[in-house]
């Protein structure tokens, strides 16, 4: 089995989390293509098959500029922290109308110690967000299934870093996923440990959870008509 990231992944990136600036990243650019970058577009080329078998209208873009990889580069524009990199690399596996249209995706990111794969809708616009709510209150038991299925939810958990403290105006306080309508992100996740992320078993484990989150995201994709 074929492995991607090294212990030199994760040398490179707590360099840059404690050298976080642009001279030292210059002098280790090299490290960052080797360890980094290309081994993540080399992963992405290899989900491609194993995204088709999830879904045909989802894409793994392995080019440098442009695709599922994130730039490393912060937009510092109008942010407080003005350190001009990120710690981690991240890659977002799209659906094919994500430019047009505002859809859900599936994410994976290396970092030492925040390795995890994900899927949803992160920071949705409001209109978005207002779409996805309702589409749960008039369809609650497609979302039990989507989101609270015992096997789903045995190996992913669900964002609850932003919510709501009361209820969105116009939806009812005795709704049985109340909790979910009060979520400003809907994402699913699930860590991925170290050791699994450099090992020969990554591609694999990956397979399994994008499958695994698949019906999840297809209840998203319907809230928004897009297809899955």
């Amino acid at each position: 089995m074929a492995t991607y990231f090294s212990d030199a992944s994760f040398k490179f990136l707590r360099g840059i989390a404690r050298n976080n600036d642009r001279a030292w990243f210059q002098a280790h650019k090299a490290d960052y293509d080797a360890h980094l970058k290309e081994p993540f577009q080399r992963l992405l080329t290899d989900l491609q098959p194993v995204l088709a078998g999830v879904s045909g209208h989802y894409r793994a873009e392995p080019k440098g500029v442009g695709g599922s990889m994130f730039r490393i580069q912060r937009d510092t524009r109008f942010a407080n922290d003005k350190t001009p990199y990120k710690t981690w690399q991240g890659a977002r596996l799209f659906h094919e109308r994500g430019r047009q249209i505002e859809a859900p995706s599936f994410y994976v990111q290396i970092q030492p110690g925040n390795c995890f794969v994900g899927a949803g809708l992160w920071h949705p616009q409001a209109d978005t967000l207002r779409r996805v709510r309702h589409f749960i209150l008039d369809n609650p038991g497609s979302w039990k299934a989507a989101a609270h299925d015992a096997k789903f939810r045995r190996r992913f958990d669900l964002d609850d870093s932003e919510v709501l403290t009361r209820m969105p105006r116009g939806f009812p306080d005795d709704f049985e996923f109340a909790d979910d309508l009060k979520r400003k992100n809907f994402v699913a996740y699930r860590m991925i440990d170290d050791a699994t992320m450099v090992g020969p078993r990554l591609l694999k484990t990956l397979e399994t959870d994008l499958h695994g989150m698949a019906k999840f995201v297809d209840y998203l994709c319907a809230s928004l008509d897009l297809e899955f």
